[in-house]
């Protein structure tokens, strides 16, 4: 099978990563006899210092011809001037929208042999293994007005909150759609008692709930998602919520995980391209180093062989091999060790 995919490595360890995962990618290529053809493209705040923009009409373009897009990191302190009127993260949200992505699935589960490289006790972690979806169309990163001005002699900010009906059951569908093939339990994360999106949110939850009775739903205030995921992350399986609330829960729910390296990201439509990606940062501190942790960005392909080109047992295969080299002491600096990006990408691909 023939498949085009769009590389955007992107900036700081985003290229060393997804180098790494284009070789994962050959060698799957070459095992199952598939075909996958790359294009490289510049986004982020490459893109800003090449064409002062940091995602062109022409990139967008690519990525919306190809049958997937495997991102590496955007962003640095080059780039970080509030002032500015484009910085790479706007590139990202642009891209999002363009390819009309509504869903981040994150899968978050816990290695038992790095089960010590997290800061929360060994019995906490026991059979953490839950998948977040954070819907990526709405709430404050696009809504409207936004903007700075003056009012009555004071600078001010305003970010709208905006939620739209469609917007909350796609995706809630969607929570409901994949718990079916796990555990059969949601968990809907919203901040009724406060926001009126929210209360619209837990609306709509509770008619999909209604709709799927095999399926259990839970409520939960994001401040108690936030202490659950620390005190008793086990009991979570499929957990879905807004988009910054998303955001930030995802990144907390990484340290159980031993690191952000370690984990991957689909984001998805209705139809058309998905966009693939660790969930990590630029990381420009250790950028050109060759430690960046590898494993995030090559898990991330799976999940592209897996949503996007319906290769279950490739997708399976590369899972199987990150989770021996782990088990068999592979580790990349952030989890402690001392084995380099490429030799943590040679030890899986030896176990393909």
């Amino acid at each position: 099978m023939e498949f085009k995919i769009t590389l955007l490595p992107g900036d700081g360890i985003g290229p060393e990563v997804i180098g790494e995962a284009v070789r994962v990618l050959e060698s799957i290529a070459s095992k199952y006899r598939h075909s996958f053809h790359f294009q490289e493209r510049l986004m982020g705040g490459c893109s800003i210092d090449k064409f002062g923009s940091s995602l062109t009409d022409e990139t967008l373009a690519d990525c919306v011809a190809s049958d997937a897009v495997l991102l590496g990191a955007v962003g640095g302190p080059k780039w970080d001037d509030p002032r500015a009127k484009d910085r790479p993260e706007r590139g990202l949200l642009a891209l999002r929208k363009g390819l009309k992505v509504f869903a981040n699935l994150r899968p978050v589960k816990v290695h038992p042999a790095l089960a010590d490289g997290s800061p929360l006790k060994a019995e906490k972690l026991a059979g953490v293994d839950m998948l977040v979806l954070r819907e990526l169309t709405g709430g404050l990163y696009f809504g409207f007005p936004k903007g700075r001005d003056v009012k009555d002699g004071r600078e001010r900010a305003v970010d709208t909150l905006e939620y739209y009906d469609y917007e909350i059951r796609r995706i809630v569908e969607l929570a409901f759609k994949l718990a079916r093939g796990r555990k059969k339990k949601v968990s809907s994360v919203d901040k009724a008692n406060v926001l009126e999106s929210s209360r619209l949110w837990r609306q709509i939850a509770v008619e999909v709930g209604e709709k799927n009775p095999d399926i259990e739903l839970e409520h939960i205030l994001v401040d108690t998602a936030a202490m659950r995921l620390i005190s008793a992350p086990a009991q979570l399986d499929v957990v879905v919520t807004e988009n910054m609330f998303g955001d930030i829960l995802t990144d907390e729910a990484s340290v159980l995980a031993g690191s952000m390296g370690m984990l991957p990201s689909a984001s998805l439509g209705e139809a058309g391209v998905g966009l693939y990606e660790p969930i990590h940062g630029s990381a420009p501190d250790i950028a050109g180093k060759g430690i960046a942790n590898p494993i995030g960005a090559v898990l991330s392909t799976a999940m592209m062989l897996r949503h996007s080109f319906h290769l279950e047992e490739e997708a399976a295969s590369i899972e199987r091999a990150a989770e021996s080299a782990i088990a068999d002491g592979v580790r990349t600096a952030d989890l402690g060790g001392k084995s380099t990006t490429r030799q943590t990408t040679d030890e899986i691909i030896k176990r393909l």
